[in-house]
């Protein structure tokens, strides 16, 4: 029978994890915020009260994010899966980690994963702070240990001053190397993009006629909205539309972590934001263009036992396609980056 790959336990979940994972946020001690742009909300980004975002931390986050000595072998960090040039994900079907070893997922990308209810694709991480310790101690990422890693980073000198700045102290652990990863995700953030300076009335003009039809097609036809919802357009939950369910030994998803029957083969609802940097997509990377992703919604995607009730064919013409297609491009954000000079030895 066919269900919504939510069962009642699941949704129970996601409002538990929203309250224990989360507070409100607020202004940290040293006056800091993470800087919205146009069409996110402040006030919904999920910092925990444990480890308010501050100025220094975000700066020793960033350095974290991108230094390969968190690995093993000292040849992969945080971007290698995560790259600003691709809109923090990868352009590659499943990542890869040291010594060439190939994942069974697509990274997703980190950009407003500061608003997510859960990490990862199956949810498993309630936090950005315990998805941050993850990849370090997967052995076919970074291949480390936490502790191995920690002593890697305290070995360094050159963070001394950054660890004191954000902590209070010199000491380095792995809960602080994860909270500063964290926070320095936590603002990595992308809005104002065409569509909501159109929506927001700033600009009428910034949609295209192809744009504003696949708008209409997304809140409507195309049936889009009914999971890319809200201002980061996505519900936070997860689905089963059929990626993968076809192999011999599919990628169940959501049922790995909670083992209810409705969740097999769900994943969470990614944002569309910057969506056009961020292919290939799906969880396995399996559809290499958005075009591909419009055509394995308009068939309904691949039919099993649990396949969302949302998840239905679409009849949309050729030209509707298009239109869809030109409204998701306009999602991407008017961001820009820099990586940081990694820190000596």
């Amino acid at each position: 029978m066919k269900n919504t790959s939510l069962s009642a336990v699941s949704i129970a979940a996601v409002f538990l994890a929203w309250a224990v994972a989360a507070a409100p946020s607020a202004l940290a001690a040293d006056g800091y915020a993470v800087q919205m742009p146009l069409g996110l909300q402040a006030g919904a980004l999920r910092t925990p009260a444990d480890n308010p975002i501050t100025k220094d931390k975000v700066e020793l986050g960033k350095l974290l994010f991108f230094d390969t000595r968190l690995s093993k072998d000292g040849t992969i960090n945080c971007a290698t899966c995560h790259a600003p040039e691709f809109g923090f994900a990868e352009p590659r079907k499943v990542s890869t980690g040291i010594g060439g070893a190939k994942g069974g997922r697509n990274a997703p990308t980190v950009i407003n994963s500061g608003f997510s209810f859960f990490q990862f694709w199956d949810g498993r991480a309630p936090r950005l702070e315990d998805q941050a310790k993850g990849p370090i101690a997967n052995p076919i990422e970074m291949g480390h240990t936490l502790e191995g890693a920690t002593k890697a980073v305290a070995s360094v000198n050159s963070y001394k001053p950054y660890f004191k700045a954000a902590f209070g102290d010199e000491a380095v652990t792995m809960d602080r190397i994860a909270q500063a990863i964290a926070s320095f995700e936590r603002t990595v953030v992308s809005g104002n993009s065409a569509w909501d300076r159109y929506t927001a009335g700033h600009d009428k003009a910034a949609l295209g006629d192809a744009a504003k039809r696949g708008l209409g097609l997304f809140e409507g036809k195309a049936k889009c909205s009914l999971c890319h919802v809200g201002f980061n357009l996505s519900d936070g939950i997860f689905h089963n539309l059929g990626v993968g369910m076809g192999a011999a030994e599919p990628d169940l998803g959501r049922f790995k972590v909670t083992g209810q029957e409705a969740d097999k083969g769900a994943f969470k609802t990614p944002t569309l934001r910057d969506i056009s940097k961020t292919g290939p997509y799906m969880h396995d990377g399996s559809q290499a263009t958005l075009e591909e992703v419009v055509d394995f919604y308009n068939r309904g995607g691949e039919p099993n036992p649990t396949l969302d009730l949302k998840v239905v064919k679409l009849g949309l013409s050729t030209g509707e396609k298009a239109d869809l297609v030109a409204f998701l491009k306009s999602l991407d954000g008017d961001w820009k980056f820099s990586r940081p000079v990694p820190l000596p030895k």
